[in-house]
Order: structure tokens, then sequence, then C-alpha cells
């Protein structure tokens, strides 16, 4: 993956039976922006060769108070957010790994904030919008002009109705044959819906079914190389049905086939560690109300290699190829898409994104002063973004293009500590991007830089930091620049534990304490819905 990869554990499916018999972790919280009550509970316990884990989480939030100033209120209509999710797992684990399977729910309600009700009868002439009332109106070079000091009252805000199952597979088993140290098995099957709900009434309905499966082989040792090699596919059918179907039924087919593998080499001028990897994927995307399909193919490669030239220092560099199918929304939309306030057109045509990439690194880890600085710069042969041709009360017409782009950028942090208990730490980062012919892209983030202040005395810790973001003027057509600001944040935990030794923590965080009105560049709705103002969340959190 460019710019790294995530990996989420989720523990879901058990892995192991506890040594004790059971472990678990809780979580209670309670902030004061969105007037937010959460908790989480999890236990796993099991005996013999049968582990269980069961889980829940539950969050419920009002509509958010944002900084002081703003001129639209106190609080973001329709940011609400009520969501629940249980889980329950059962694994068999032997000697040489585990096969276990999972079942998960999710029921969630919340707003859609920045709706509008005048969005509702927009169409489209050309590259240009219209909505009701506003076919009369002129723009600047078709003979039309925009009112844009339309009032749109206060409007009920349309909320979503979601329900979400997922059943998970995976398992693991060692040595499973000669030559390979490990099988690996991931598989899901999703069922999802979602209403969105207008006034009591549902007005559209999303669904998404989709399934994916993983496969991996762990080798031995070949001429001092480790790696893996794997199959992945997957499948999803999308479809929307109502006022707000932005995107005709839709099935997407996928599937790819990787090797990675990592080589360690010492007593060269210092350590090294080079890893490469190759991958080769194929999608096919059916439009199923038209008939169109489109597929696209593509091989990914990289290279990379760590140095440790020297105790506690380490430099990097990775040289990458990547391939990106477009999705079957940057494809086949048109419609109204009312989550980020677009009208959206998709184009057929689209052809696959090509990456060529290089990313530097260097990284001290111990000593008094430690940073990690890394500095990047890609280009991308038909690069998919979306280009906004007009705009109307807050609707964007966003086109679905492609051009050559070129993204460079750095991002890093240097920590000096001071005493055995207090140290200082800078950190920052920034990126800029172009298309091939000299036009800015939208929605790019604008620079960074942090000064935090960290310490820690017997069971306390804590830390206070100023994080200021620049001001992002460098904006495409109909994008409007965004002022900077600063936020102070801090935090505060007590870390103890109980008679019987079960770690604990009561903590305490806080964010923009000087409740600063801030807004996100990379938000299709930054005006509409601002960042939150001064939030203070209290917690405490139990392992067992």
């Amino acid at each position: 993956a460019v710019g790294g990869v995530v990996n989420v554990l989720d523990g879901k499916v058990p892995t192991a039976v506890p040594d004790k018999g059971y472990e678990g972790s809780a979580e209670l919280r309670a902030g004061s922006a969105a007037r937010e009550k959460a908790g989480a509970v999890a236990l796993t316990g099991g005996a013999g060769n049968l582990a269980v884990h069961v889980e829940a989480a539950g969050r419920d939030a009002d509509d958010y108070r944002v900084g002081s100033g703003w001129a639209e209120g106190r609080r973001v209509p329709g940011s609400f957010n009520r969501t629940g999710t249980g889980s329950v797992g059962l694994s068999w684990v032997g000697s040489r790994g585990y096969l276990g399977l999972a079942f998960t729910r999710q029921n969630a309600k919340y707003g859609l904030p920045g709706h509008s009700h005048s969005f509702e009868g927009c169409h489209t002439h050309g590259n240009h919008l219209h909505c009701g009332s506003h076919d009369e109106h002129d723009h600047e070079d078709d003979g039309h002009d925009h009112d844009h000091d339309h009032d749109h009252g206060h409007e009920a805000v349309p909320v979503v109705d979601l329900r979400s199952e997922r059943v998970d597979i995976r398992g693991e088993l060692r040595d499973p044959f000669t030559g390979f140290s490990a099988l690996r098995l991931r598989a899901g099957v999703t069922d999802y819906v979602h209403d969105e709900v207008e006034e009591g009434t549902v007005a559209t309905t999303f669904k998404n079914k989709a399934h994916d499966l993983r496969v991996e082989l762990q080798h031995e040792p070949v001429a001092g190389w480790r790696g893996v090699l794997g199959l992945q596919t997957g499948q999803r059918k999308f479809s929307a049905a109502g006022e707000e179907a932005y995107v005709q039924p839709t099935l997407t087919r996928q599937w790819g086939v990787f090797l990675l593998e990592e080589y360690r080499l010492g007593d060269w001028h210092g350590d090294w560690r080079i890893e490469t990897a190759l991958r080769h994927d194929r999608q096919s995307a059916e439009a199923q109300d038209s008939g169109v399909e489109r597929r696209h193919h593509g091989t990914s490669a990289s290279l990379g290699a760590v140095w440790r030239f020297a105790p506690g220092y380490a430099a990097g560099a990775s040289i990458t190829r990547a391939h990106r199918a477009p999705t079957a929304e940057e494809l086949y939309a048109r419609g109204l898409h009312m989550a980020t306030s677009t009208y959206e057109r998709g184009d057929a045509s689209l052809r696959a994104e090509t990456s060529r990439n290089i990313d530097l690194s260097l990284r001290k880890t111990s000593g008094d002063t430690t940073f990690d600085v890394s500095v990047f710069h890609n280009r991308i042969r038909n690069y998919i973004y979306g280009r906004t041709l007009d705009e109307l009360d807050g609707l964007q017409l966003l086109q679905y293009s492609q051009a050559g782009a070129t993204f460079t950028g750095m991002e890093g942090w240097v920590r000096q500590r001071i005493t055995q208990r207090l140290g200082v730490t800078l950190c920052g980062d920034s990126v800029r991007a172009r298309l091939d012919g000299g036009e800015r892209l939208p929605r790019i983030a604008p620079a960074r830089v942090g000064l935090r202040l960290d310490a820690n005395w017997r069971d306390w810790d804590g830390a206070v930091e100023w994080v200021q973001v620049a001001r992002q003027n460098r904006v495409a057509a109909f994008e409007t620049a965004t002022p900077g600001y600063g936020m102070l944040n801090m935090g505060l935990a007590y870390n103890g534990r109980t008679g019987s030794g079960t770690p604990w923590q009561v903590y305490l965080k806080a964010r923009n304490l000087t409740d600063r009105l801030a807004y996100a560049h990379t938000s299709f709705i930054k005006d509409a819905a601002p960042l939150a103002g001064r939030n203070v969340t209290v917690g405490v959190r139990v392992s067992f």
C-alpha cells in the first residue's frame, strides 16, 4: 500500500485459550462536546481446546458543539450518533493452530449534516447544476446567475438507520506440509443495509452484500529469504433504491495473487533488512441496469531496505510501483450523494491508476534525543479524483476524472528528553499535490506543526500539546481557502492495580481547550460541519 499498511487486530476470533481460563477488558467514558456516553467490554474464556470471545460496545452522542464564533450557532445539526455493536466468536485451538468463527452485528442511527431539501430537485445541464428556482439564474459563462443568498431555513436533517451483519472465519495451521511453516485463512461475509430517513419516511435504501477470502502460505527460508505467498478474492454487490440512488446496482469482483519476501544481512557496515513484494490484481465492475462492464488488471511491485548503520540508528528507502483499479462509484455514479453534498458523475472509460513512489526515512530510537523523519515523492499516471465542475449553495457537481499527478511531502518528529521524567517533542507534516498540467488538486490537507510536553511521575503520566494547522490557500477550481487554526490539547492518566493485581486506569483528555472555531479542509462539508469545540473526556478502563 502506498504510504503504509494498516494492520487491524480485532480479536473477534480467539487464537488461543487464556492461561488462567479467562481474560478481558472494559472501558467507560463520557465527553462534553457531544454529551457523549460510551462503553465497551470484551471477554475471552475457554478450557481444553475450545475458546470463546464475546464483546460489546455502545456510543450515544448528541449533536456536537463547535468552537466559538460560528455564524450558524453552537452545534452542528445532524451530527448525532447512536451506535451499538456486539460480537461472539468460537475457536477450536490445537497444538498446531486454530480454526474459528465469529458473528458481528452493528446497529446505528446518525444524522447527515449539511443536507438541504433544496438539493432534491437538482439536475445537470451539461457541466452546470440546476436546482428548482435556480434554473432561471445565471452562470457566469452561460447566461445564468446563481442566487447564493438563498435561505434554506431550519430543515429536518435526514437520519441514517444502519444495520450490518458479518460472519468471519479465521484459522492457522503451523507446519502444514514440507517446506512451509504456516497456512493462514481469513474469510468473511457481510450483509449491510442502511435507510436514509427524511421526516419519518424512508427516502433511499442502500444495500451492500460482500464476501472476501484470503489464503496465505508462509514458506521456510530459501537461500536466506523468508516470505509469504497468497491468494485474495472478493465480491461486492451494491444497490441503491429511492430518491437519492446516485449509483445503479453494481457487481464488483476482485482477485489477486501476491508474494512478499524478506532477507536479513549482517556484518556489512551494519545490519540490513531487505523486503520485496509482487502482486497481480484483476477486477471486473458491472453496472447491472445498463449491462456495461469494465475490466481492469495490473501488477504492483516494491523493493525496500532498512539499514541499521549504528546502534539506535536506522535509514530506510523503498521504491514502489502500485496499481489501483477504479471503484464502481467512480465508474458509474450519476446523481445526488447527500452525505457529501455532491452531485456525482462517474466515467465508465476510466483506466487504472499506476503510481511510482519513492520513500526515504531516517530514524533514531535510543538516547536522550530520538527522531523519525521521512520524505516521499509519488508520480501517479491516470490519477483518479473528484473534479468539481460547478457549485451552487454548497452543492458541488463532482466529475470523476483522471490525469497525471505528483505528490511530494514529508513528515517527522524529534523528541528531546529533558529529565528522566520530562520530555519535549516537535512534530510536523506537509504535502504538495498538483496535476501534470499545473492545476491544483482539491481537498489536500494543509501543513501542520506541533509542540508537545510529556511527563510521568510514579503512577501518573500526562501531556500537553499545541498543534498549529496552516491556512490552506492552494485550492482547486470552485474550492474555497480554509483558514488556519491552533489547538491546545492535554491528557492526564493515573495507572493503578487492585489488590489482586488487576491493572486499571483513570484518564482525562481535553481537546481544543481554547474553543477555537476550526474547519477541516479535506471535508466536502467543511462549512456545514466545523471541527468540534472544547471537549473534555473522562474515562476508566480495566484489564483482567
